[in-house]
């Protein structure tokens, strides 16, 4: 009897990295589709928005991806905007099973209704977990710093913004 009780923990050690592994491999793509919130440092304002990604691994731990955002601004007593962002990243992926952290950063272009249309760019950093062997969940953090003109290189980091993500990704 005792020993049936030692195999269900052991067994279950040795089948759940198998159930749901990152694996992520040279050449494999990834698809995200992932919400996100802003505040800008006052918290006078907020932005709701929906974005995605598709991303390419160079290698099996680095991956190149262009992502696609589309946010909705309420400010307060001023009104309303639709606004958008395109950029391209880079990232390092530390593949530890199930769990997948990653650091690296992006750059592109922000424009829309209440935004000054510039460049931006961005540190990151997000944890994925896989359900299973093809989708993960993931959140990210990621603090964008624009180049209006005009501004210079401390002026352009202060004036940042915070952009936090939850979203689903898929692996093939």
């Amino acid at each position: 009897m005792m020993k049936r009780i030692w195999i269900v923990p052991v067994l279950a050690l040795f089948l759940a990295p198998a159930i749901a592994r990152a694996d992520f491999k040279q050449r494999d793509f990834e698809l995200t589709l992932q919400g996100s919130g802003a505040n800008g440092p006052d918290f006078d304002g907020a932005t709701i928005a929906a974005g995605g990604s598709l991303g390419y691994f160079l290698t099996d731990e680095f991956e190149i991806g262009l992502r696609q955002t589309i946010g909705y601004t309420d400010l307060g007593g001023s009104g309303s905007a639709l606004n958008g962002s395109t950029r391209i990243a880079a990232d390092w992926n530390f593949n530890l099973g199930q769990w997948v952290p990653f650091v690296g950063g992006n750059f592109g272009y922000v424009y829309g209704d209440s935004v000054n249309d510039t460049f931006e760019a961005a540190p990151e950093a997000g944890v994925r977990y896989f359900v299973n062997n093809t989708t993960f969940i993931f959140a990210a953090v990621e603090y964008q710093f624009f180049f209006d003109t005009g501004d210079d290189a401390s002026d352009s980091f202060s004036d940042g913004q915070f952009i936090y993500s939850l979203g689903i990704g898929f692996k093939f």
